[in-house]
């Protein structure tokens, strides 16, 4: 009598899952919200300056960037900003020797004593302690960066020599603005209450040529959402909890601004 002959199933394919962006909003913020800020690199928004950094980035000279995602805009279109804080520091550096980027030997800010200095080469303002040291009085503006969804990414904006001037302008025209109320009451809106638009342009003086900031008033926050995300950034710039790591490139051609 023949031996029964015992059934195998058939292997059936494997069945492809048809990719649904529902699954990220059913996971939405994990492994990320949970992240302080201890956790994370503030960005700096910078000026390709140099042709050398141009040419590394694939940028064109007059460009922004992104410091640490390396996005690039295109420094004649512009880009458009919510300025949720400000803060003028003096930041005390080693003479550039050598490879690699250093922080800051200090930062001082406002509530701060500054170290006595004296006019040096270039016009630095060099410590009396005869270190080589130097101080550079320098603006930071913290923003969020707009994309054309109004989606926003924090960043910081940092102005130094020529560039002190324009930060000036900025804070001034914050400061002249006006608005009413349901009464008809005049008011000065809250600093991250607008949104503009940073563009860029060429300057010169008998040092050289470079790239400068432009910034006009774009329009006011509509969105309650994206007003609520610049007044949660400016409320932890003024806590002290968003933290900047400076650091000062080993070359000049990658120096944030004027390299004069």
């Amino acid at each position: 009598m023949a031996a029964k002959k015992t059934a195998v199933a058939k292997a059936t394919s494997k069945e492809v899952v048809q990719f649904n962006s529902a699954m990220f909003v059913a996971d939405a913020g994990m492994g990320v919200t949970s992240l302080g800020h201890e956790d994370l690199s503030t960005p700096f928004l910078r000026l390709v300056q140099m042709n050398n950094q141009a040419k590394e980035l694939g940028a064109n000279i007059g460009d922004f960037f992104n410091t640490v995602t390396q996005e690039i805009w295109n420094g004649e279109e512009g880009l458009s900003v919510i300025n949720c804080g400000y803060n003028l520091v003096h930041l005390e550096w080693e003479p550039k020797e050598g490879k690699g980027k250093k922080p800051p030997v200090n930062r001082y800010t406002a509530l701060d004593k500054l170290p006595e200095t004296v006019r040096g080469p270039e016009g630095k303002e060099m410590l009396n302690s005869g270190s080589g040291n130097y101080l550079e009085k320098t603006a930071e503006h913290f923003v969020l960066i707009l994309d054309e969804d109004d989606f926003a990414q924090q960043a910081l904006i940092t102005m130094k020599s020529t560039g002190l001037k324009i930060s000036k302008q900025w804070n001034s025209t914050m400061r002249s603005m006006k608005m009413k109320d349901g009464n008809g009451n005049v008011f000065i809106p809250p600093r991250f209450s607008h949104i503009w638009r940073l563009t860029t342009a060429s300057e010169s003086n008998a040092k050289g040529e470079w790239v400068q900031w432009q910034i006009a008033k774009e329009r006011v926050i509509q969105c309650a959402d994206l007003y609520g995300q610049a007044k949660s950034f400016a409320e932890l710039i003024s806590a002290g909890e968003v933290k900047v790591q400076h650091v000062q490139d080993d070359k000049e051609e990658f120096d944030a601004d004027v390299p004069f």
